[in-house]
This record gives structure tokens, C-alpha cells and sequence, in this order.
């Protein structure tokens, strides 16, 4: 118990420093007494340059890396897997290539564009279990098929790039993963859609809990098992349809943190989803703040970043992939 509080503080307390330190660090450095100030009275034009620049960047990292983090901890237990992650297994490209398709032929539906990668992500998850089930879903052939799932999705949302047209390249780049130029807009999407993700997957924390029992002990229990996957996977491929559409697709997120939280919090969901989704933010913030800043003016795609930390941690899961979650 004092381990999982001490563990909360710890991040919360790093979530507030490293917020201010994005916010005041930058081709344009204030102090957080400025930056305070100018926020309330708007007085200060470099605040307002940040206020619509940098605050809409800080805040859909934070929103997309808590989505994506608590997506990968609800396909781990539905799964029983893990390796499972929304852009190893193809959600995360199926949500971006129809958000691109879908904002091509109707540009001025851009609000609802989290709803068009969402039925992608469900399209791509769909396939997966599709095309991994024979006699029973074995983990190791989810993760193969998905791998597949997500070269086609990815190459098909790559050839838009080949059209000759200088709009579908515009959208093309608002849906990579980098988090320059965001506007509040783009904010108010995520926040919106983000949220209702994150309740819905605080609310079936219960049923996640089962799923990592034998199905036929979580049946005695009383839980429908296959209703329940259903619906915890509905909120997992939203979570991380939104956190693509808005942010774009970050690899290794929604694998990395649900396993570094259940070291220090443990594998009760009622504490684990809302501690990844604390540490999701706090990883992606810091991947994009470094991103933009170790070699100012230029800048590295947060993406880019954590591809080097998560590549080395899926290997090391590869590794002991005889470990299966929930077993």
C-alpha cells in the first residue's frame, strides 16, 4: 500500500515539474511567475505566444500518452498478452489511415475525425482476431497477425503521400506524430473524446480483473467473458483511435507503461489504469519536451524518441515471451 501512494506521489509530483518546465522552456524561456501572470492578465505577449503555441502541444501529450498507455494495459488483459500494444498489433494504423481517407473526401468534418480513426482501430482489431483465430486465440499468433495488419495499414496510409496532391499531403502531415503546430481545436477533440475513454476504462476495471483468471473460473464468477472483452476492447480501440487522429501514432507507449505500472502499483486495474494513465502522460511530455529542446531550433519527433527506449524493451519481452500474462 505505501509502495502504490509513494508511487502516485512520485509521478504526480514529476507530472507538475516536468508540465512547468515544458511550458517555461523554449525558444521562448519565462519564468512560471510570468508565465502565471501573463495567463491571467495577458499582458505579456511571449505568454500569449505560448498560450497558443505550446500549452495545446503540452496538453495533447499529456491526454494522448495517458489514452495510449491505459489502451495497451486493456488489450493486455483482454489478450492475456503481453506484448500486446495498439501499434504492434495494427489499431493505431487502421485509426490513422481512416483518418485520413475519411478527412480526404470530407475535409469539413474535422471534429468527428475521432470517430472515423475509431472504426478503423475496430476495423484493424477486428482483423486481427480474425485472422488469428483457429481453435482458440494463441498470443504469440495475435501479435504476428497484427504485426501484419499494421505494414498494410501503414503502407496504405503512406501512398497518400505519393497522390500529387498538396491537401492530402497537408493531412497527411496533421496526422503524424509530431505535436508541432496543434492548435486548440485539436485540444478540445482530444479532450473531449479522451475523457470519455478514460471513464469508461476506470468503469470496467472490475471486468478486466476477471479476465486475468481461466475463462471458465471468471464464467463461475459470473462474468460473460466474451461481453466483457467486447467492451473493454470497444474502449481500448477508442483510447487509442482518439490519441491517433489528434496526436498521431506513437509506437511502444501502450507497452512500455502498463508493465512499468504493474511493477509498482501491482495488477489490480482499479489502481493500475489510472497510475498508466498518470505515467503515459508523464512519459509522452517528456519525450516531446526533449524532442523539441535537445537540439533547439530543430526538433526530434517524440515518436522517434521513445522508438529507441521501446524498441530495446520489446526485445527484452520477446525474449521472454514464454512469461504470458495472466498465466
Amino acid at each position: 500500500m505505501k509502495k502504490r501512494v509513494f508511487s502516485f506521489m512520485i509521478v504526480t509530483l514529476l507530472l507538475i515539474f516536468v508540465t512547468i518546465y515544458s511550458a517555461t522552456t523554449g525558444s521562448i524561456k519565462v519564468s512560471s511567475v510570468e508565465l502565471i501572470h501573463g495567463l491571467l492578465t495577458g499582458t505579456n505577449d511571449d505568454v500569449q505566444v505560448i498560450k497558443d503555441l505550446r500549452l495545446p502541444r503540452i496538453l495533447i501529450s499529456l491526454f494522448a500518452g495517458a489514452a495510449l498507455s491505459v489502451s495497451g494495459a486493456l488489450l493486455q488483459a483482454v489478450m492475456k498478452n503481453p506484448l500486446a500494444d495498439p501499434g504492434i498489433i495494427g489499431v493505431s494504423s487502421g485509426a490513422g489511415f481512416m483518418s485520413i481517407l475519411m478527412v480526404t473526401i470530407f475535409p469539413t468534418l474535422f471534429f468527428y475525425m475521432p470517430l472515423f480513426a475509431f472504426l478503423g482501430g475496430a476495423f484493424a482489431f477486428f482483423l486481427v482476431y480474425t485472422f488469428s483465430w483457429k481453435s482458440g486465440l494463441n498470443p504469440l499468433r495475435m501479435i504476428l497477425v497484427g504485426v501484419a495488419i499494421n505494414a498494410v495499414f501503414s503502407g496504405l496510409s503512406q501512398s497518400f503521400n505519393y497522390r500529387g496532391s498538396y491537401a492530402v499531403t497537408s493531412i497527411s502531415a496533421a496526422t503524424t506524430s509530431t505535436l508541432s503546430m496543434k492548435t486548440w481545436n485539436d485540444v478540445g477533440v482530444i479532450v473531449i473524446y479522451g475523457s470519455i475513454g478514460l471513464i469508461m476504462a476506470i468503469l470496467v476495471y472490475s471486468w478486466c480483473n476477471y479476465l486475468a483468471l481461466e475463462d471458465k473460473t471468471a464464467r463461475n464468477l459470473g462474468l460473460n467473458v466474451n461481453r466483457a472483452r467486447l467492451m473493454i476492447s470497444i474502449v481500448a480501440v477508442l483510447l487509442a483511435s482518439v490519441a491517433t487522429a489528434i496526436a498521431g501514432m506513437f509506437a511502444f507507449v501502450g507497452l512500455l507503461i502498463p508493465h512499468i505500472a504493474r511493477l509498482l502499483v501491482g495488477t489490480d486495474h482499479k489502481v493500475l489504469i489510472p497510475f498508466s494513465a498518470l505515467t503515459g502522460a508523464l512519459l509522452l511530455l517528456i519525450a516531446d519536451t526533449l524532442g523539441r529542446t535537445i537540439i533547439a531550433p530543430n526538433e526530434i519527433p517524440a515518436s522517434i524518441l521513445l522508438a529507441v527506449i521501446g524498441g530495446p524493451f520489446l526485445i527484452s519481452l520477446l525474449r521472454k515471451s514464454d512469461r504470458i500474462y495472466g498465466n
